[in-house]
């Protein structure tokens, strides 16, 4: 089987310089980069219809780079962008990069190989430029093409509707601080809570997960003696402190309200169903889908953000004070 040094050879160049011409990291000229994929075609190497593909334009593959598809946002997400990829002629192929740094990578690699015109990411904390054109989604990045939902506004919304239903005292699930969509929900929160005079009594940071922090499920179980009205970062910290709070014998929304964000499938299946901010999980597909292929065919200008807006989902985990 022929490998890169083979048709570097061939060629008559290096072998970083063949790397740069198949994955597009690097400009290379006209004559040289005609000179490695003729020695592509020549020996065979790899894959080469996608080789050629690349070459031409026509790669039909996109990639799709999500964080944790434990959290059922993920899913909806990936499935909304399945079908708006499929939409346009192209196929997916999906990463999941396990909110790990070096499973990403592996992944970004992986996607290289497989020539992909672009891709779609969740990054897992920190972002670095891949050798083809990205949208990020969810979290965003300055300087790189992005779409998110309106999440300050989505924190507003939930504090919001706590003061609309008379609640004085509450506590807040906020998301990990190292990502910038959780620090949006909880700078809305706050900004909302502070102008309506709503006073936050504790807060607790949980991952983006059903697993809360011990110090989470602590105040949890003493919710009833301290708030009234409970915000979750999203709909998976809301399901799990639900059970947390339906174990301490804390009756929802009687004693406590709770409300989430995202609006996943399950939050209509919880007891009481719950209450949360519904992400526009199409229409993020949608536009995350056309901007990357906008790029894909025109690489250079300058990045383009899309911030969609949210809304309030209220049901039966949230009621008036005093009702």
């Amino acid at each position: 089987m022929p490998t890169l040094r083979d048709v570097a050879k061939l060629a008559g160049v290096s072998h970083t310089t063949v790397s740069h011409v198949l994955n597009g990291t690097k400009r290379v000229r006209p004559e040289v980069a005609d000179r490695v994929w003729a020695a592509v075609e020549t020996l065979g190497y790899r894959l080469n219809r996608q080789a050629q593909a690349l070459r031409r334009g026509q790669s039909r593959i996109l990639g799709l780079i999500l964080p944790d598809l434990t959290n059922p946002f993920f899913p909806g997400l990936a499935q909304a962008i399945g079908l708006a990829v499929h939409r346009a002629g192209y196929t997916l192929t999906l990463v999941d990069s396990l909110e790990d740094e070096a499973v990403q990578e592996e992944g970004l690699r992986h996607l290289a190989e497989e020539q992909v015109a672009g891709a779609i990411w969740v990054p897992v904390n920190s972002y670095k430029p891949p050798p083809f054109p990205v949208v990020l989604v969810d979290r965003t990045a300055e300087g790189v093409d992005g779409v998110e939902a309106d999440h300050f506004l989505g924190g507003r919304l939930q504090a919001r509707h706590a003061l609309e239903l008379g609640h004085q005292r509450v506590g807040i699930l906020s998301g990990p601080q190292s990502l910038r969509s959780a620090r949006l929900r909880r700078e809305g929160f706050l900004v909302e809570a502070q102008e309506g005079g709503l006073e936050v009594v504790w807060e607790e940071e949980v991952p983006f997960s059903l697993s809360l922090t011990p110090r989470a499920r602590a105040r949890l179980q003493k919710a009833r003696e301290e708030v009234t009205f409970v915000a979750a970062a999203n709909d998976a910290i809301a399901l799990a402190a639900l059970e947390v709070l339906r174990e301490s014998g804390t009756r929802v929304p009687e004693e406590v309200s709770l409300i989430g964000y995202d609006d996943i499938p399950w939050a209509t299946l919880a007891y009481p169903p719950l209450t949360t901010v519904r992400q526009p999980i199409p229409q993020m597909a949608e536009a995350a889908v056309g901007l990357l292929l906008r790029r894909v065919q025109e690489p250079e200008g300058e990045a383009a953000r899309t911030v969609l807006p949210v809304t309030l989902v209220p049901r039966g985990s949230t009621r008036e004070v005093g009702r």
